[in-house]
């Protein structure tokens, strides 16, 4: 029983690890990654614990518009 959850403990760390990584390299393709999976889970069709999970999953909303200068990178208008 130990080394099964001495595993499980490994693989989550090496889960919150990769997680980590993917959003310092990729913030863009992450956004983009939980916003698709929230949006199933926020249709007013699901139960009401599912569209909680949805907007736990989904990202907050961006400061500015879509010609905003905050100088993080995430568009291609600058």
């Amino acid at each position: 029983m130990a080394l099964v959850l001495q595993y499980v403990v490994i693989a989550l760390a090496c889960l919150a690890s990769a997680a980590f990584v993917l959003q310092k390299q990729w913030p863009q393709g992450v956004r983009r990654m939980r916003i698709a999976c929230a949006l199933p889970l926020l249709r007013d069709t699901r139960p009401a614990w599912l569209r909680k999970v949805g907007k736990w999953i989904a990202p907050a909303a961006m400061a500015g518009g879509a010609g905003c200068d905050t100088g993080c990178d995430g568009c291609s208008s600058h």
